[in-house]
């Protein structure tokens, strides 16, 4: 991939225009659907959105009995409701409120078009791996390799590192719903998330809320072990539906789908109540360093 395609590639991903991204210059340009205004010296936290994963025909992870895009999207309408209801002065928008797909420069670009102060995209895990197997007739065929052990709580911001395996099937796997977006290779401009040499565009990004991100991310994984939860700790990755977000931005791997013990935890209301004080916590805690920085 040479410079100047990878150029093209981080703008639609980012969803910024040319010569801003050029200059590093990110507030005050003019506001437009995709290119909104960020308001670097707010001193008020007002709005969270919140985006559920995946949806519609593209249904996430599966367990036992669950999809991934049902809990998530069960997780993401209580916690709009408890952070409206318990942190005054403050909103919450879904990027999806019942059973869609929405692209992902659109999930960005929805927490963007509202100057939102945070971004939340809530996903379940998954230890379960498909692998090509060669029958004694020499044909191949798909296995999937079970790991129902494996258990705990992640959270990621966006940046780009040198992918070990595990991490880079993370990284495929909640990329790879770019693939069943119509005439995806024009709107990310040859990004493949099969590819791990397209992952090197991340390295471009400007990282103006990396410190935000990963301070926001420690909150929620403090949370999650404040709950008794295993701790797989904060992680950079290269994720897409992060990399278009003009405001601090996680995504947060609530629990293990492919763990059945897991599964009926996230889809019990005990469960579910508890991921939900968990950020609700978190984000109290992000908001109140957010505005005593701000008055400063």
């Amino acid at each position: 991939m040479n410079l100047r395609k990878s150029t093209k590639l981080v703008l639609a991903i980012i969803g910024i225009a040319a010569p801003l991204f050029l200059i590093g210059n990110y507030s005050g340009y003019s506001k437009s659907d995709v290119t909104p205004q960020v308001q670097t010296n707010n001193k008020t936290f007002k709005l969270v959105v919140i985006d559920p994963g995946h949806g519609g025909k593209l249904p996430g992870a599966y367990g036992k009995i669950s999809a991934e895009k049902d809990i998530v999207l069960q997780v993401a309408k209580k916690l709009k409701d408890s952070i409206e209801k318990n942190i005054p002065g403050v909103k919450a928008i879904l990027t999806r409120e019942t059973d869609i797909d929405v692209p992902f420069h659109e999930r960005s670009n929805i927490a963007n078009r509202n100057h939102a102060d945070l971004f939340i995209s809530i996903h379940c895990n998954s230890a379960n791996s498909d692998q090509r197997v060669k029958g004694k007739n020499g044909r191949y065929t798909t296995r999937t390799i079970y790991r129902p052990g494996v258990s705990g709580t992640e959270t990621f911001v966006c940046g780009y590192n040198r992918l070990q395996r595990g991490e880079s099937d993370v990284a495929t796997r909640e990329n790879a719903d770019i693939l069943m977006e119509d005439n995806y290779q024009e709107k990310y401009n040859g990004f493949d998330p099969n590819d791990p040499s397209s992952y090197i565009i991340f390295s471009l990004l400007k990282r103006t809320y990396r410190e935000k991100s990963i301070k926001f991310a420690t909150y929620v994984q403090n949370e999650y072990v404040s709950k008794g939860r295993a701790n797989r700790g904060v992680q950079e990755l290269s994720l897409a539906v992060l990399a278009g977000a003009s405001m601090p931005a996680v995504l947060t791997e609530i629990g293990f789908i492919s763990n059945p013990d897991e599964e009926n935890y996230m889809l019990s209301s005990v469960g579910q109540g508890e991921i939900v004080t968990n950020l609700v916590d978190a984000i109290k805690r992000y908001k109140h360093g957010h505005e005593a920085i701000a008055q400063r």
